[in-house]
């Protein structure tokens, strides 16, 4: 059966289907939702049973833990142990907003929320019909990104609707999302905290509130030992159904290696696509370029990133050659994204080229 689609102002949502969405999360259905980051697909947080279908939906590995969405403060009680100092300054500063945060938990929560870790991720969405469904629905939301798990994460409604039509009880259509990438994760239960997933909320922007603070390996493309900590750290994720070569290094060397690239392609028979900075748009002889927006504007490159990888799919490419970015702020967060997606990470430089490992 197909999923129904309830369309709603990103603003001001239609209180009557909000209120419609709340019961299907309260009698175990799934429910994905816009959010200021990507789509959430939802369900009651609280509800084991429900918990698992999103697991279903999206074929997502059991020990990939999920965020648990909240509206208020005080709905923390329901799933966390205790809130540090530490805690609750952040969320001062940053929520609602794309942070979450690792806690202790309570028992109440399933074991299938945390993948059996003694933490959950907690985080408060900037975005009234997020904001309005889980009020809607009385209980928290349990929701990971509203893809397939492994593809690239959904900033609009029709991208969710190409992964899970028929999986989901209702999507809740609120235009495209903000920030485009995935909430910032921090555990605080670490010391010094450790930042396990960049987003929206930068290493620099945490610094000033933490101090120290340290970047788990899994953030810059090594393999977690044991079981992630986050969503994002374990397994491809990210990924366009066209195998991704990210070029890594000076911009003028990555233009020059990803120029001879699409010839050795192109020579293959291969249809080549290239996800490109305004920068560099015009300089690839390729059937398929999509642009990002500027290397100046990284927080519009972020935006556009998992939309462009699924326009290239959408555009045959068979083949993705993907330009590298600055790690400076947000680009951290693109380039965690990017080596995630990629099949083949290479290093271009004065010395050479060598393998990213």
């Amino acid at each position: 059966m197909a999923t129904r689609i309830l369309k709603v102002d990103p603003r001001r949502p239609d209180p009557d289907a909000l209120a419609e969405a709340g019961a299907v999360i309260r009698r175990g259905g799934l429910v994905a939702f816009p959010t200021e980051t990507v789509y959430g697909l939802g369900a009651s947080a609280l509800d084991p049973e429900a918990v698992r279908r999103i697991f279903a939906a999206k074929g997502r590995p059991a020990d990939n833990p999920l965020i648990v969405h909240v509206a208020d403060a005080q709905d923390l009680d329901r799933v966390v142990r205790e809130v540090p100092a530490v805690a609750r300054e952040l969320m001062a500063r940053f929520w609602p907003g794309p942070l979450s945060l690792a806690l202790p938990r309570r028992p109440e929560v399933p074991d299938a929320v945390t993948a059996g870790l003694p933490t959950v991720g907690v985080r408060m969405p900037d975005h009234p019909v997020a904001l309005g469904l889980i009020r809607a629905a009385g209980v928290p939301i349990a929701a990971p990104s509203a893809n397939l798990s492994g593809r690239p994460s959904p900033t609009r409604a029709e991208h969710v609707l190409e992964d899970l039509d028929g999986r989901v009880d209702l999507i809740l259509d609120g235009g495209e999302t903000g920030v485009g990438l995935e909430s910032t994760f921090v555990d605080l239960t670490a010391r010094p905290p450790v930042l396990c997933r960049p987003g929206g909320i930068t290493l620099a922007q945490l610094a000033e509130v933490l101090g120290e603070v340290r970047v788990d390996p899994a953030v810059l493309g090594k393999e977690p030992q044991g079981p992630p900590r986050s969503p994002g750290q374990k397994y491809a994720h990210y990924a366009p159904r066209a195998p991704v070569v990210l070029v890594e290094g000076p911009l003028s060397r990555v233009q020059e290696r990803i120029r001879s690239l699409i010839a050795e392609e192109a020579a293959r028979g291969r249809r080549v696509g290239v996800l490109a900075s305004a920068e560099s748009r015009g300089l690839y002889p390729a059937p398929v370029v999509v642009e990002v927006g500027s290397r100046s504007d990284l927080a519009r490159v972020a935006a556009n990133l998992f939309a462009a990888l699924r326009s290239l799919d959408a555009q045959g490419a068979d083949i993705i050659l993907a330009e590298g970015f600055p790690e400076e702020g947000i680009g951290l967060a693109i380039m965690n994204r990017l080596r995630k997606a990629a099949g083949q990470v290479v290093r271009v430089g004065g010395e050479g080229e060598v393998p990213w490992g």
